[in-house]
């Protein structure tokens, strides 16, 4: 999937491009062969199609001068300690690693091309050297360029990747757009999709982190409990430039894009997607706030995916984010994209043929098992508790509860309001079926909730003192 190139990339690229290097005198000092200039100066400076028939009627010999063969140094490795050159070699290695696909197939060929590149990667010989961001356009280029997803390509892969990660993280926003359109390039594949996921801490969680300023939601379980509760405040200044968080809108269009070509391994990333990042919420809201056609089409796209491939446990929890009312509100818009429409469509007869046959005990088990908890209505609903308090006891000879207990054995240090809400959750069942306590007491409920009283958070003290007076209410009142 090709994009432009992020405007600070394109200008500091084409600043090296006009910077004059002197080669004869570099030749004499032996930063590089006479031989490696010739090369150079056949496909420096010349059009795209004299280039291009250059090197491929030569792909032997310029797979060489990048990576070196039969004994020879490649020219980075020659030129190590001129910083020009190698910047300047690295800029011209780009340009016909995009210009000439051929090129990149035959450097995957040479075995191991990535170990000539990786080191240079960590290169730091001053402040903002460029080296390690011109480095990773290459890696990226020739691992894209050549669909590689050899033993070399899948040992290279999380270097990258982690690279690029210091780029998402960083406060510019330029660089930030740099590594998601690389990383976007990257995701041509099921393995390369698979060690993203794999580095999730590093890959995606950054990316979330910019998806939730977009959407106004700041860090911590108020910030959850908002997005919940729809209160988010995106603070945004005008669709045309920026979102919530100051995050601009092409940006966001390029995370989106990231996070739609990762929802191609749906069924095998979708329930924990949704558990550690809340996904179904914050992309409803999303959803609810997206400026444009194409930021809703990725949405769309991407929530059919998570959706469709792990209707069991997601659905319940789309339902609870109000996507289907959300829905049906995008329904009486008029789109111009067929593809979103179809999309729009789909999706929402996949959850009228869910809500037609499920009732709210079924959300709320569908909620339990996803494996986080929300302030939903059946939480606070009393007629819901004394309907099926029993019924939850007794789900599936006590999966639901055993699956609630491993809910509260987490710490969430990021969304305490977990622990409040199966405090209460706790609370309700011994109210309302008090016989059940010895049960609940042997699958440990009780000691845990007396251990949350001593929580820092307030809202987890109060509802974890409300759920062990039932216990003590009922004690006092058998004896």
């Amino acid at each position: 999937m090709s994009l432009d190139p992020p405007t600070y990339l394109a200008s500091l690229q084409s600043n090296i491009r006009q910077r004059p290097i002197p080669w004869d005198g570099a030749v004499r000092a032996g930063t590089l062969t006479e031989e490696q200039l010739a090369r150079i100066r056949s496909v420096d400076k010349v059009k795209k199609d004299v280039r291009k028939q250059t090197i491929e009627s030569d792909l032997e010999g310029y797979s060489a001068l990048f990576v070196g063969g039969s004994g020879k140094k490649s020219v980075l490795e020659l030129a190590a300690k001129r910083q020009d050159v190698v910047q300047y070699i690295l800029v011209l290695l780009n340009d016909l690693l995009t210009t000439v696909p051929a090129l990149s197939k035959a450097l995957a060929k040479t075995g191991d091309p990535y170990q000539h590149f990786i080191p240079l990667l960590g290169h730091r010989t001053v402040t903002d050297d460029p080296i390690p961001l011109l480095t990773s356009t290459v890696l990226v280029s020739l691992m894209a360029g050549s669909r590689d997803e050899s033993q070399a390509a899948s040992k290279a892969l999380p270097l990258i990747y982690s690279y690029l990660s210091s780029l998402t993280t960083n406060s510019d926003a330029g660089l930030q757009d740099i590594g998601v359109q690389e990383y976007s390039s990257l995701l041509y594949g099921r393995v390369p999709r698979a060690q993203f996921w794999e580095q999730r801490s590093e890959t995606v969680a950054p990316l979330v982190k910019i998806l939730r300023a977009a959407a106004g939601i700041g860090s911590g379980g108020d910030a959850t409990a908002s997005l919940w509760s729809g209160t988010t405040n995106p603070s945004r200044s005008g669709f045309e430039g920026s979102l919530g968080g100051g995050v601009g809108l092409q940006l966001l269009y390029h995370v989106l894009l990231v996070i739609w070509q990762l929802s191609f391994e749906a069924a095998d990333i979708g329930d924990d997607l949704n558990k550690e990042y809340d996904f179904i919420a914050l992309y409803t809201q999303l959803l609810r706030l997206s400026p444009k056609e194409k930021t809703t089409r990725l949405l769309l796209s991407t929530l059919l995916n998570i959706l469709a491939a792990n209707q069991n446990t997601l659905l319940a929890i789309a339902v609870l984010a109000r996507l289907p009312t959300l829905l049906e509100t995008l329904k009486t818009r008029q789109f111009n994209d067929p593809d979103l429409r179809g999309d729009l469509d789909r999706l929402r007869e996949l959850l009228e043929e869910y809500t037609k046959t499920k009732t709210t005990f079924d959300e709320y088990v569908g909620e339990v098992n996803s494996g986080r908890l929300h302030w939903s209505p059946p939480h606070r609903n009393t007629v819901f508790w004394a309907e099926n308090a029993r019924k939850i006891l007794d789900y599936e000879n006590g999966a639901l509860i055993r699956k609630l207990v491993d809910i509260m054995k987490q710490p969430w240090e990021d969304d305490k309001s977990v622990l409040a809400i199966a405090c209460n959750d706790v609370g309700c069942l011994v109210r309302e079926v008090p016989e059940k306590r010895g049960q609940l007491e042997k699958l440990g409920l009780k000691t845990r909730v007396m251990e949350l009283m001593g929580e820092a958070d307030e809202n987890v003290r109060w509802e974890s003192l409300r759920a062990l007076g039932g216990w003590l209410q009922y004690s006092f009142d058998t004896k």
